[in-house]
């Protein structure tokens, strides 16, 4: 490591350590950029190297024009990736494949190797199979285990075959959680150098990160792959947008009321593309686990990350957390010297501004499908009113009486704290109709109850943006306890589910004590893992889900998570809401969202009716246990052998050697096909001709509707071929657990349930018009791409606004691309799936501002031509391209927005780029 062209190469004396850094005041204009600009630019300046990076680049940095539209490329080399095994698998099964199509063409396989340190942590396969018993967790890990021994096994293998690839096992926790607790450095120091802690990572909610300092986000699996061979990540500076915040959080509220109503307040602004850094005087006071909570849920902001600067609070969470004093004295020191520690009273430069005073943070959750839809709870009962009117087909029952009770003035919108003293005041609602349909349901215990929409069907703690934060975990088991001493339990027809995001939150339920309380509840632990917020919230009790499908009721799911989009929690599920876990647990004892549930009783207890602010505890006595209760000692000692495992992990048979050993009978693994046919050089760019619409599709199309995710459905073109392959229908799995082979993930491409491709008329799943058979009126998108494969026919997609949002799934860009679509046309895309089709070599194309299909008159039956994309053969990146739709043709703008992207583009992707490269080497 030496000096650049600035000469910034300078020594930092640690206690009794040097270590080596580069200095950012070497460069002119540095002083005044946020904190993660300044990230960014020493990046810049330790790995210039006079051709990916040089001074020009740097010094365009520096000069950053807050102002100014994005248009500078730079290339970001990321410190490290992290990946959990539903999108790392993929990456692993990729890199074996290269390693065998270097060899073919004549080179070192051993050189396909993570240059970088590369992490993953298994959370993504525990279902919750088995909840409400004190069993629950061993049962669920022992069917996890049963599943996924393939996967697992291949994994066990890539952790021996691969340098610097760490595997984290199952059952330890949720990737973002483990990452901020144990694996995040804040600095690194390698091979004597100091430098920013960045990372990548093969999940969109990376940027929980973020909240510890840590610069990074999410990337679609090919991207991390280049990032860990080496491959710097081309991108705009971007725009930062200033988020200011002041006062102090009221009392009954919590990070996730906070978090909710930020989503809100960016979705609104515009953030997408951008960066979003937190400042001001409200950040000092913000507890660390309120900002990890807050960057976590950058990508349903739709921002490229959402960052917080280093300060005491970190270096006071990195203590906790058990990382060394050697370690915590770097982080101080290096953020003071480089100017990149918090100072509250300095106002940065940014692009936007907004600001929020905390005081005025309510109770909220978000739904029924969306982040940003966020919902004061005080209104919850009229806006669940509202809108289930779109998901049944009649109001079948007339308005219930409208009288309640609420707060007194001085306690709303918080909930109260001041005793049964108060004196409840007049409320009324406002006689919106609620719709009935009372079924009659008995389980195979004897118990017996009505079913009815707007019943909550599943409430679940789950997901790291809140199993993270202490004091949203100890509010909820405090209100566990208070529940059980009042005589309350949930509903029978709930199904409940605690899956923290580490084995330190249990530890810390155990030493409180609370855990018996969350037990008698139903919350007994059922996994540490994702679990409910990425669709594997496993069946509804059989009685349940007949009645729910029989009966087509509308019933709801709460849940701690970030995501709520349309057949993601659950398929018998139609209405979900996020909602902070002491709220999970309320409405679970409810059992129903049509409840205000700040006002009415929510249950009978022993001695009465009992109101949620007779068992909401009080924000001392959460911050009394989690100052009590929680202890370096748990870190360091749940972390002590972390990528060990227990006795199932390292009793895995697995195969030794550099190149894997394929089985062919696998329907878990299987070899890439990516590389197929490869040669050395790429071909040459073509136009598309004779193109035929495969999906044409609305607004806010999320990642959930394209890639395949949740269970498989018996009859489905995958369902087919498991079975073809004598896979049981008990033995499915979801798709995430097969995301290994992409036999079974293309034939899910564009399967959600809830997708509504336009070329059929209200109809939702996974069909569309294969013109190839003008006598059918409606087929499985995949067996049409087939159909038109075996005719040569290429394929488009037209879409409406935010095309991709959501997690930064690869497979919603490997599905695309192996069902043989050459070109999507969107009014506007979500960053990372945009630059996710570019990886797998699908051209983005976007209507140009005001225009759309349906502005433009397209139906999608047309035949499409798509001429102008050959200039890309001569170096550069046209503007727009011409399209022709039969008798139609307009203009299209190219949304390859870097020269980098170009490159990947030309040779067909990303990892044939990357693998040319090395080839070339």
């Amino acid at each position: 490591m030496s000096a650049n062209s600035f000469g910034s190469l300078n020594k930092l004396q640690v206690g009794d350590k040097s270590y080596d850094i580069y200095r950012l005041d070497a460069v002119e204009g540095s002083a005044r950029l946020p904190y993660s600009l300044k990230v960014l630019l020493e990046n810049l300046l330790r790995t210039e190297d006079g051709a990916n990076v040089t001074a020009d680049h740097i010094r365009a940095l520096a000069g950053w024009d807050a102002k100014a539209q994005p248009s500078k490329e730079i290339q970001f080399t990321p410190a490290r990736v992290i990946m959990q095994d539903f999108t790392g698998v993929p990456c692993v099964v990729d890199l074996a494949t290269m390693r065998e199509a270097v060899r073919d063409l004549g080179g070192d396989a051993s050189k396909i190797n993570p240059l970088a340190p590369a992490e993953m942590v298994i959370d993504h396969s525990v279902i919750v199979d088995y909840f409400g018993s004190p069993d629950a967790f061993e049962r669920n890990v022992k069917v996890e285990y049963e599943r996924n021994k393939e996967r697992y096994q291949f994994l066990r293998w890539g952790q021996t075959a691969f340098d610097e690839f760490k595997v984290v096992p199952p059952g330890t926790g949720i990737v973002h959680q483990v990452n901020i607790e144990h694996l995040a450095r804040v600095v690194f120091d390698r091979n004597g150098v100091a430098y920013p802690d960045t990372c990548v990572g093969t999940d969109s909610h990376t940027t929980m990160e973020n909240g510890i300092g840590v610069l990074g986000w999410g990337v679609g699996g090919i991207e991390a792959e280049a990032a860990m061979l080496g491959q710097p990540i081309s991108m705009l500076i971007p725009r930062v947008v200033g988020f200011k915040l002041t006062g102090e959080l009221p009392a009954g509220t919590t990070a996730t009321d906070l978090v909710l109503t930020i989503t809100e307040m960016l979705r609104e602004h515009g953030v997408v593309g951008k960066f979003v850094e937190f400042y001001g005087e409200g950040v000092a006071a913000l507890p660390l686990a309120n900002r990890a909570t807050i960057g976590n849920m950058s990508p349903e902001f739709g921002s490229t990350c959402a960052i917080f600067p280093v300060d005491q609070e970190t270096t006071k969470y990195l203590r906790l957390t058990g990382r060394s004093e050697e370690q915590i004295a770097l982080v101080e020191a290096y953020a003071k010297e480089q100017g990149m520690w918090l100072d509250p009273s300095v106002e940065p430069e940014f692009s936007e501004y907004l600001e929020l005073d905390l005081s005025t943070v309510v109770p909220s959750l978000a739904g029924p499908k969306r982040p940003q839809d966020r919902i004061a709870v005080s209104e919850a009962k009229e806006t669940w009113r509202r809108d289930v009117q779109n998901y049944v087909s009649s109001v079948q029952g007339p308005a219930d009486e409208a009288s309640n009770e609420s707060f007194p003035a001085s306690d709303s919108p918080a909930i109260s704290h001041g005793g049964n003293g108060d004196k409840p005041r007049e409320h009324a609602t406002n006689g919106a109709s609620r719709p009935h349909k009372r079924v009659e349901v008995t389980l195979d215990d004897g118990t017996t109850f009505e079913l009815d929409h707007g019943h909550v069907a599943v409430a679940a703690i789950t997901s790291c943006t809140n199993t993270s934060n202490p004091y949203v975990m100890v509010g909820a088991a405090l209100l566990a306890k208070n529940a059980v001493e009042r005589g309350l339990t949930r509903k029978p027809w709930v199904k409940t589910s605690l899956a923290p995001g580490s084995q330190v939150v249990t530890d810390y339920f155990e030493r409180a004590g609370l855990t018996p309380y969350l037990d008698k509840i139903g919350y007994n632990l059922v996994g540490y893992g994702c679990t409910t917020c990425i669709g594997n919230t496993g069946p509804l009790q059989p009685e349940i889900s007949k009645a729910v499908n029989d009966n087509d009721l509308a019933v709801t799911a709460v849940l701690s998570g970030n995501r709520n989009f349309e057949g993601r929690i659950s398929p018998d599920v139609k209405m979900n809401y996020l909602a902070s876990p002491p709220l999970v647990i309320a409405y679970a004892l409810a059992g129903t969202m049509d409840i205000d549930i700040l006002n009415d009783p929510i249950a009978d207890g022993t001695d009465g009716p009992v109101y949620l602010r007779d068992i909401w505890p009080a924000p001392e006595e959460v911050a009394a246990i989690v100052e009590s209760s929680i202890g370096q000692d748990m870190f360091t000692s749940s972390y002590a052998d972390v990528f060990e495992g227990d006795d199932r992990w390292r009793g895995l048979d697995i195969p030794t050697g550099n190149l894997f050993e394929w089985d062919p009978a696998s329907t878990y693994v299987r070899k890439a096909p990516y590389f197929d046919g490869m040669a050395a050089e790429p071909e040459p760019v073509a136009d598309v001709h004779g193109a035929r619409v495969l999906a044409k599709l609305g607004d806010s199309v999320t990642t959930d509707h394209i890639s395949p995710a949740g269970a498989i459905k018996v009859g489905t073109p995958a369902a087919q071929y498991l079975q073809d392959n004598g896979v049981a229908v008990k033995d499915f799995n979801s798709y995430g657990s097969r995301r290994g082979n992409h036999e079974v993930m293309i034939r899910g491409t564009f399967a959600n349930i809830r997708l509504r491709n336009q070329l059929l008329d209200d109809v939702e799943g996974g069909y569309t018009r294969d013109f190839t058979r003008p006598d059918a009126p409606q087929s499985y998108i995949y067996d049409a791409a087939q159909n038109y494969a075996a005719q040569g026919t290429p394929l488009v997609v037209l879409a409406g606004k935010e095309y991709g949002s959501g997690s930064s799934r690869d497979w919603a860009a490997k599905g695309t691309a192996l069902l043989g679509v050459r070109a999507v046309i969107a009014q506007s895309y979500e960053r990372i799936h945009r630059s996710n089709l570019i990886g797998l070599g699908v051209l983005p194309l976007q209507f140009k501002d005001g225009e759309s299909a349906e502005s433009l008159g397209l139906t999608g039956t047309e035949t499409f031509d798509i001429t102008g994309v050959t200039a890309l053969n001569e170096g550069g990146v046209p503007e727009e391209v011409t399209v022709k739709a039969d008798g139609r043709e307009f203009k299209a703008v190219v949304r390859i927005d870097t020269p980098g992207e170009a490159d990947y583009y030309r040779n067909g992707g990303i990892l044939q780029y990357v693998l040319r490269s090395l080839i070339r080497k």
